[in-house]
């Protein structure tokens, strides 16, 4: 009896503490979060098309220093990088669920937003997506937005667990990143180069 009471009581006990545990968060996107990631796919697209409209040759090719990149360079660079980060997403997805998503990529979405578009520190960016003046202005702008309409759409339908697949950065600043986060990337990635876009256009050479 005393062994029966034990056991009733501790099963009890169990089933108490379950329904106190806090509840798992989910890991595909919310309404919310994925109406935010397409208003900044949008947003960051239209700033950058709206800033190179109507730019002469001299104004597309103007370089403040010969250590920093033009309009078409910066323009290029964002053209070009589209595609491998959102391979990386894919690549994050193909791995299998990471059980601990949840501790690993915790506040990992904040600082990304606090660190990418701000442009917090500097990085030489792989040789692959550096512009190497090899497309036309045309070119560019017709691969910018071809692959952007890839990675919308996907953002527009994907019903998969984003979050719960993880793919380390190699930055040991982020660590850690599920592919929520690094489908977030993209647009912050692209918010900061307009930015430096923007400064290009502002310094006090460049050709009205």
């Amino acid at each position: 009896m005393r062994v029966l009471l034990a056991l009733v009581l501790f099963g009890s006990l169990s089933a108490a503490m379950a329904s106190n545990r806090p509840p798992s968060a989910d890991p595909k996107l919310s309404a919310e979060e994925r109406a935010k990631i397409i208003k900044s796919l949008e947003d960051s697209r239209k700033e950058l098309l709206d800033a190179i409209e109507g730019l002469s040759d001299a104004q597309w090719n103007y370089k403040p220093s010969p250590f920093k990149w033009s309009v078409g360079e910066v323009a290029e660079h964002i053209a070009l990088s589209e595609d491998p980060l959102f391979r990386t997403v894919e690549r994050a997805l193909a791995a299998k669920p990471d059980p601990d998503w949840e501790t690993k990529t915790k506040d990992k979405s904040e600082l990304l937003e606090r660190l990418l578009p701000n442009r917090v520190g500097r990085a030489q960016a792989p040789e692959i997506i550096q512009p190497r003046a090899k497309m036309t202005r045309a070119e560019i702008i017709a691969r910018f937005k071809e692959s952007r309409a890839k990675t919308l759409k996907f953002a527009e339908q994907t019903d998969l667990p984003l979050k719960a697949h993880t793919l380390d950065h190699p930055f040991r600043v982020f660590s850690t990143l599920n592919a929520h986060q690094w489908l977030s990337y993209i647009p912050l990635h692209h918010i900061r180069h307009n930015k430096q876009l923007a400064e290009v256009k502002a310094s006090a050479g460049f050709p009205k």
